[in-house]
């Protein structure tokens, strides 16, 4: 039961009953109509923009529509009062008979209340992590990780048909790099000394029982050929290496990917994808051989003035056109990711999600660019961008270098606070604004550290279940048993915030879902642990206001299905963030 959708269905009748009266021609757009909860909540329940926002093509003054849709407002179900506000907004509030039946269905609807079927199964790929496979994963590729997977579980919750990407940018200089390192810690397995690790060399330990496993494998077969031999068998091995850790650190955080993409898949089969997603926009007349201007500024010194195979992505939004190929003839970087975004389009996905670094905010425009050439428009491509995450133990910086060696691992994170600390934190500030994570802060059981606050009220829910059952035994507490209570038992001003509160959530994963902003949900849950604190604080003072009243079965009853509506929205909310709702503190 979506509230807001349902009087957003009133207010589109409405205006159509205003049209068939003559004071507002028909065929109105109103896609711009929206009912949202008021940022005052004294002034109603529900608000709509509908006046505004059809006022210059209805060609009637906003606040003359708005007191006309009112009229025909306060003749919806449910509605005790309408009021206009200021130049034309229009405020509802509800009559107190619609809170029983919106928390109604969501006992009823346990933790698929809020889901919905906006997405109508479209395919949908989000690609997300795909961190170059040249290391171990840090604290950095974690809040991607977790951004990504929490959007796709987001999208699946309201009916979208989700794959889950990863991207291995196996293909490459840095790749060639890793073998190298690989290859002198093998040497170093068979006894060699090897002394310090040259500059440029990935310097961890972490390849030193990759060297060891290649020696176990190759024994000294390996040593003595020439690199353009040796190269190819450790690189692929390294890189089987690098993939499994990952695998096994994403794992920890309980992520798993329908789909790991090779990028060297693209140009070493049969086919060359990359000459194929050229050659696509050649025919579409969107690639020139031409020169491009020297970068704003003092160039850089790899720039050179020459004839080169240019995108031309202006003509799509971007700021320059861009180059497909190096000058020794190899495609560029670009050219790669147009071809793989490509792949995915032939795939079947016109709805792509890529979730990124911030360090990648400069590839964006020109990403979207080639999506929209090469897949004439039928595809769109949304990139998130995850900021930095600057870890710090209580209140000090803590370091990490992905290159240095001593970098802190995903690993390292998740096993000193847990899956769930990591998962939730990562999600409690918008993807775009930086994360100060304190890894002594999130394990604190206090109203400041939202996991805690939000799974303390999951589990302040279940206990009172336990002790219901220990009070009054006779209490029929199932699903079944709960939805036959009187709830128009429950009156304090408490008690119908909360409801208020599940009545929003339908509308939270709407709207974060169409955003695609989990963190949403994240900052929604500790809003409604608020509320349900606050009523179990209310009872402490008031005993008539707590949850069990032994003596009156009538009153328990229905404040047990007000926690059973609390223990479905948290559960559901949780569920999508991948954060488990435990059911006791320990």
């Amino acid at each position: 039961m979506n509230i807001f959708a349902s009087y957003a269905d009133h207010v589109r009748a409405a205006v159509r009953a205003l049209a068939e009266q003559g004071f507002l021609p028909a065929g109105l757009d109103l896609d711009r109509v929206v009912v949202e909860p008021p940022r005052d909540p004294s002034h109603g329940d529900l608000a709509t923009n509908a006046a505004m926002v059809l006022a210059k093509e209805a060609k009637a003054k906003p606040r003359d529509l708005a007191e006309r849709l009112a009229e025909e407002l306060r003749k919806a179900p449910h509605v005790a009062k309408v009021d206009v506000a200021g130049p034309g907004f229009i405020n509802l509030t509800l009559a107190p008979a619609i809170w029983p039946e919106v928390l109604a269905a969501a006992v009823a609807a346990d933790t698929r209340f809020g889901a919905a079927d906006l997405g109508r199964s479209h395919k949908v790929n989000v690609e997300y992590v795909s961190a170059n496979p040249t290391g171990p994963m840090h604290v950095g590729h974690c809040r991607g990780a977790v951004f990504g997977d929490a959007l796709a579980n987001l999208m699946a919750f309201v009916g979208y048909d989700v794959t889950r990407e990863y991207y291995i940018n196996d293909a490459g200089a840095q790749v060639d790099v890793l073998a190298r390192s690989a290859y002198l810690r093998y040497r170093e397995a068979l006894g060699e000394d090897i002394g310090a690790i040259p500059e440029g060399l990935y310097p961890g330990d972490y390849l030193v029982p990759v060297g060891q496993a290649l020696a176990a494998h190759h024994g000294a077969a390996l040593r003595d050929l020439p690199e353009a031999q040796w190269l190819p068998v450790v690189r692929a091995e390294t890189i089987d290496a690098m993939m499994a850790a990952i695998r096994e650190d994403l794992a920890a955080l309980n992520i798993r990917h329908e789909v790991f993409f090779s990028e060297r898949t693209l140009t070493s089969g049969a086919t060359d994808r990359v000459a194929e997603a050229i050659a696509a926009l050649e025919t579409a007349g969107h690639i020139y051989e031409g020169r491009l201007p020297p970068p704003k500024g003092a160039p850089p010194e790899d720039w050179e003035d020459r004839e080169q195979t240019l995108f031309r992505s202006t003509a799509f939004g971007d700021d320059v056109d861009r180059p497909l190929k190096k000058s020794d003839g190899s495609y560029t970087y670009f050219a790669s990711d147009i071809a793989y975004h490509f792949d995915k389009f032939t795939r079947g996905f016109t709805d792509l999600v890529d979730v990124w670094g911030a360090d990648h905010g400069g590839y964006v425009k020109r990403m979207q660019a080639a999506v929209a050439a090469i897949t004439g428009g039928k595809a769109a491509l949304d990139v998130k961008l995850c900021q930095l995450v600057r870890l710090f133990r209580g209140g000090e910086p803590v370091r990490m270098s992905k290159r240095s060696g001593d970098f802190v691992t995903l690993r390292d994170v998740v096993d000193e606070v847990g899956r769930d600390a990591v998962r939730f934190m990562m999600l409690y500030r918008k993807n775009d604004a930086v994360l100060d994570f304190d890894l002594a802060k999130v394990i604190e059981q206090s109203r400041d550290n939202p996991v805690f606050y939000v799974q303390y009220a999951n589990a302040r829910c279940h206990s009172v279940f336990r002790n219901v059952q220990a009070a009054m035994p006779s209490l029929d507490v199932s699903e079944q048993g709960l939805s036959g209570v009187d709830l128009s038992k429950l009156t304090d001003s408490g008690e119908i915030d909360i409801i208020k509160q599940i009545a929003i959530w339908p509308r939270i994963v709407e709207q974060a879902a169409v955003h695609h902003e989990p963190h949403r949900i994240a900052f929604y849950l500790y809003d409604l642990a608020s509320a349900l604190h606050a009523q179990w604080n209310k009872g402490k003072d008031a005993p008539h206001l707590r949850f069990i009243i032994e003596n009156d079965t009538l009153i328990t009853g229905a404040r047990l299905a007000l926690v059973r509506g609390v223990v479905a929205v948290l559960g559901a909310g949780l569920q999508i963030l991948g954060v488990e709702p435990v059911e006791e503190m320990r």
